[in-house]
C-alpha cells in the first residue's frame, strides 16, 4: 500500500482559502497578526488535514526550541521522579517540553549529558543535586540549580538546616534524649547542622552518626549500625526518605517496634513515606513551588542570579509516636 503523502503548508492554505504566509503567521504566532475569523479557518484546516509543522525548522526560525533540559542524579529516586513530574507539568503549562536524563550520581556523566542537551539546542537547563559542580564555561543558555548551589547560576532549594532542626525538635518534644543521625554527603551537610542545632539548643549530647548513601540499602546498613551501637538511640533522624525506608527495615529485623522502641523522622516527604509501615513523619520539600519557580526563571528570562530557599513543612504521621 503506498505511503500517504505528508500534508504540507500549501495544502492547509488551499483548504482554508488563504496564502501560505498566513498559515505561517498562525502556526508561528506571528510576526504579523491574523484576523480571528481567518485564524480559526486555518486552525480548522490544520485539524481536518492533520497538518504537523516541522518543529525543528520552526524552532530555528523563532530562535528557541521551547525545550528545557533536566538532569537529575537518579531517575529511580522517588524524590527526583516527583520533582521531574512537577517540572514537566509546569513547563507544559508554559508551552515547553522537557528532555530529562540522569547522571547516575557521577560528575563525568553529568558533564557529558549536559553537552548532549546543548547539542540538542535546549532553551535552558535545570541541574539537580547532588554531584560536583559541572563546568559551565561556554554554556550559552540560562541555568537554574535545584537542591544545590552553582557559581553564576540561580538556585532553588529547601531550607535544609531549618527543616532538619524542626524535625529533630519534634523528636525531642516526644522526650527522646539520644537521637541518632543517618546522613549522606560529605563534610557537614546542612541537614546535619540542623540536627546539631536542635540537640545543642536542648542541651543534649549528640547521638551516634552514620554516614551512608542516599539509598534504601544505605539506610538499611546505617540502621543496623545504629542499633548495634553501645549508646543505641531511641530515635533516628534520616536525611532522606530512602534512607528512612532502609532504617525501618533494620528496626523490624532487629525485632523492635516503631515508634515504641525507636522513633523515626525523615527529610524529603515523597509519596512513598505515606505507605511505609508505620507511615513516616517527614520534613517535606516544597517540590511544586520549587519546580514552578525554577521553570519560571528559565522561561521568563530572569537574568539576576539569586539563591532562593523555601521553608520545609513538618508532616506528622505515626513513626514519631504521635
Amino acid at each position: 500500500m503506498p505511503k500517504a503523502t505528508p500534508v504540507t503548508r500549501n495544502d492547509v492554505a488551499e483548504y482554508a482559502g488563504v496564502s501560505t504566509a498566513v498559515v505561517s503567521y498562525v502556526v508561528n504566532e506571528g510576526p504579523r497578526p491574523v484576523a480571528p475569523e481567518t485564524r480559526e479557518r486555518v486552525l480548522e484546516a490544520i485539524r481536518v488535514l492533520g497538518y504537523r509543522p516541522n518543529a525543528t525548522a520552526r524552532a530555528l526560525r523563532m530562535g528557541t526550541t521551547r525545550t528545557l533540559g533536566l538532569i537529575t542524579p537518579d531517575g529511580g529516586n522517588p524524590l527526583f521522579a516527583e520533582l521531574a513530574k512537577a517540572i514537566d507539568k509546569e513547563a507544559s503549562a508554559r508551552g515547553y517540553v522537557v528532555l530529562q536524563t540522569s547522571a547516575d550520581g557521577d560528575p563525568a556523566t553529568e558533564q557529558a549529558k549536559l553537552a548532549e542537551l546543548l547539542v540538542r539546542r535546549v532553551s535552558g537547563l535545570l541541574l539537580v543535586a547532588p554531584t560536583e559542580d559541572p563546568d559551565l564555561d561556554g554554556v550559552d543558555v540560562p541555568v537554574v540549580a535545584i537542591n544545590r548551589v552553582l557559581p553564576h547560576a540561580s538556585s532553588v532549594r529547601p531550607q535544609y538546616r531549618e527543616g532538619a532542626r524542626r524535625g529533630v525538635e519534634h523528636l525531642i518534644e516526644h522526650g527522646h534524649r539520644t537521637i541518632g543521625l543517618v546522613i549522606g554527603g560529605r563534610g557537614r551537610p546542612e541537614r546535619e547542622l540542623g540536627w546539631r542545632d536542635a540537640l545543642s539548643q536542648a542541651g543534649l549530647d549528640e547521638g551516634p552518626i552514620v554516614r551512608a548513601s542516599f539509598s534504601r540499602s544505605g539506610g538499611h546498613a546505617a540502621g543496623r549500625e545504629l542499633l548495634a551501637a553501645t549508646n543505641r538511640p531511641t530515635a533516628i533522624f534520616a536525611s532522606s526518605d530512602l534512607q528512612a525506608i532502609g532504617v525501618l527495615r533494620a528496626i523490624h529485623e532487629a525485632g523492635l517496634k516503631v515508634p515504641q522502641d525507636v522513633a523515626v523522622v525523615a527529610f524529603d516527604g515523597t509519596a512513598e513515606t505515606e505507605y511505609s509501615w508505620p507511615p513516616l513523619t517527614v520534613v517535606r520539600q516544597p517540590l511544586e513551588q520549587m519546580a514552578r519557580d525554577a521553570v519560571g526563571r528559565l522561561v521568563d528570562g530572569q537574568d539576576a542570579v539569586e539563591e532562593v530557599t523555601y521553608p520545609a513543612e513538618l508532616i506528622v504521621r505515626q513513626s514519631c509516636g504521635c
